[in-house]
């Protein structure tokens, strides 16, 4: 094989991977607002306001706690406010759970969704990953 084709294979490779990072797990997101603590991982001690409460699969009995997630909005969910998005992505650390939350839901502190969202929207489609 030559040097041209070498270097055409570690390209694609390349492409591949930053492919499998930009797209993650389809979901969606709603919100939560204040106060944060206690939470079901840190009590009473606070991680700031860049969070998310996970649903029960993810949050598997605490064993995502403290797990760090880069979410982005890809769209809305209602036709009050068509296109939430604000094209921008944020990474939030889990700290609690989201009982309510249905098996592809995130549960975002109201600080991180109005990041990547217009709070009107009340939830949103999104694409996570660790």
């Amino acid at each position: 094989m030559g040097l041209a084709n070498s270097r055409a294979l570690v390209l694609i490779a390349m492409v591949a991977c930053l492919t499998s990072v930009a797209y993650g797990i389809a979901g969606q997101a709603t919100f939560y607002t204040p106060p944060y603590v206690p939470s079901s991982c840190n009590g009473f001690k606070s991680q700031g306001v860049m969070i998310v409460a996970a649903n029960r699969g993810l949050f598997a009995n605490k064993g995502a706690c403290g797990r760090r997630y880069r979410v982005r909005c890809t769209g809305g969910t209602n036709a009050g406010v068509p296109r939430p998005c604000k094209g921008k992505t944020i990474d939030v650390t889990v700290v609690d759970l989201c009982p309510g939350c249905a098996g592809d839901q995130l549960d975002l502190s109201q600080e991180a969704f109005a990041m990547i969202a217009n709070p009107d929207a009340g939830r949103i489609k999104i694409d996570y990953h660790e």
